[in-house]
């Protein structure tokens, strides 16, 4: 056995040290790759959305009484935004409110029975109900929305919290949290939409509500119904205004020739249906029509006169700038049609009418040059048949004329004068003593009611004449909403000298 001296087992031992030493440092794999910061990022925006939707699903809805309903209100994730009306069981209603990332849900639960009993013990209540559910509404949609940011955030938070398990991250999530529910609040407000209530999405058995309700079309397919209620609302108004202890100290006596002025119709077929009513209700003894029947004054139009045959009462007419000689003559053939032209008088129930036709024809509603002259023209031409008239011991009762300024030029050559063209009611003692009353349009001004923002109303006056004097003792206006609306008004007027 050879014994290796020590000092040559040192050197050994000291290079394999050197060589440990010197060998290079392998680098250390990890396995899992630290993520990069987008897709950080969209973690925490998943979690953060996650998060608020678990919130507003557990506690983010509130119960508010709407008047008489119960209802719960909530707010949903959304792509397209709006507000869902839930009637179970007859359906949803869908408004396009706003556009927003959350969407508002209103689930109708049911009617309070103490709440509704009231309404129809105290009936007064119905004034101001709408006052109450806007206030009902406004506090409900308050609570909503800050229930909404503590159901965000705290859900957004505990879900990073278990996520994460860091406290930062977490308080980041909540706080990302409320500042999208802020920006959504912001986006639905800068989009909203108040008059989405106004073209409604129905489903369920709510899909059948636009037709029981009505729109816009069915104006022009359901108009013969809405013309009958119309005239059937007349008869109503009129039978409670005739048995009323708060009109004027003046009470009509049986022998009072009853007139009823018309204007203006338009080929409006709704005013035949409450021209006849008030003609039943007020016992009417004549009709004074002063121009504008017609709206073209075509051929074509005069088929739209016939009712006037079957109204109940003699029918005195003027031709208006809309009406043409097509019409006049038409007209002339019938029964019962009294046309006033170049000054012409004639007895009618028991009152001297004379009057004149419109001079000019502007169908289109163009502007002749030297109108007023020729206006004025036509009203010397009616005051000089009055005195004509009053000459003869045949004087005149009621003079007609459709423009205004040519019905002025009688004054003090009659007792009343009656005119229409202005689409709105006026009543003048002129200087002389004649009185000018200016009837409105009781056709609503025809196809003309949709062209401002509001229909025109519908007017007529019934005219108390004292059957000894001939001279006026009161009148009442009657004015009608306009197209689609269904409102009345009856008020009576004493002329100066009647007055208690």
């Amino acid at each position: 056995m050879v014994r290796v001296p020590v000092a040559v087992r040192k050197t050994r031992h000291a290079l394999r040290r050197s060589r440990r030493t010197a060998r290079p440092q392998l680098p250390v794999l990890e396995l899992t790759p630290r993520p990069r910061p987008w897709a950080r990022g969209l973690g925490l925006v998943a979690v953060v959305v996650l998060g608020a939707w678990l919130g507003l699903l557990i506690v983010g809805n509130v119960r508010v009484p709407v008047g008489p309903m119960n209802t719960t209100m909530t707010l949903r994730p959304s792509l397209t935004g709006g507000t869902k009306i839930n009637i179970s069981p007859l359906g949803a209603l869908q408004l396009d409110s706003h556009h927003a990332p959350v969407r508002l849900d209103v689930n109708v639960d049911q009617l309070d029975p103490v709440r509704s009993q009231a309404l129809v013990d105290h009936p007064e209540r119905l004034t101001g109900l709408q006052d109450e559910v806007s206030r009902d509404v406004e506090h409900g949609t308050l609570d909503l929305a800050l229930r909404s940011c503590v159901a965000v955030v705290s859900g957004a938070t505990a879900l990073g919290l278990a996520v994460y398990r860091r406290p930062r991250r977490a308080l980041a999530a909540g706080g990302l949290a409320l500042t999208l529910l802020g920006a959504s609040g912001a986006s639905a407000y800068a989009t909203w939409n108040p008059e989405s209530v106004l073209e409604p999405k129905f489903s369920g058995l709510l899909s059948s509500a636009p037709s029981l309700v009505g729109n816009a079309r069915s104006i022009v397919t359901d108009f013969d119904v809405y013309q009958k209620e119309l005239a059937r609302l007349v008869t109503n108004v009129t039978k409670l205004y005739d048995v009323t202890s708060t009109l004027p100290a003046y009470q009509p006596d049986p022998n009072t020739i009853r007139v009823l002025h018309v204007s203006d119709i338009h080929l409006n077929p709704a005013s035949w249906k409450i021209i006849g009513s008030l003609v039943e209700q007020y016992k009417v003894n004549v009709i004074v029509d002063s121009g504008d029947t017609m709206d073209h004054g075509t051929a074509a139009e005069n088929g739209f006169l016939d009712p006037i045959a079957d109204l109940g009462a003699p029918y005195v007419w003027v031709r208006g700038n809309h009406d043409s000689q097509t019409t006049q003559r038409y007209l002339e053939r019938m029964k019962n049609v009294h046309v006033l032209d170049d000054g012409d008088a004639e007895t009618v129930a028991g009152l001297r009418f004379a009057g004149i036709g419109d001079p000019q024809f502007t169908p289109d509603r163009s502007t002749v040059p030297g109108a007023a002259a020729t206006q004025e023209l036509a009203g010397d031409r009616l005051a000089a048949a009055l005195r004509a008239q009053r000459s003869a011991g045949t004087p005149v009762d009621l003079a007609v004329a459709h423009e205004p300024s040519a019905a002025r030029q009688v004054d003090g050559e009659v007792p009343m004068v009656l005119a229409g063209h202005l689409h709105h009611e006026e009543t003048e003692l002129m200087k002389n003593g004649t009185r000018l009353r200016v009837e409105g349009s009781t056709g609503g001004s025809g196809l003309r009611a949709v062209e401002g923002r509001y229909p025109d109303p519908i007017e007529a006056s019934i005219l108390y004449m004292d059957r000894a004097t001939h001279r006026l003792q009161a009148w009442d206006e009657i004015k009608l909403g306009g197209l689609g609306l269904t409102t009345a008004e009856v008020s009576r007027h004493l002329p100066e000298k009647n007055q208690p």
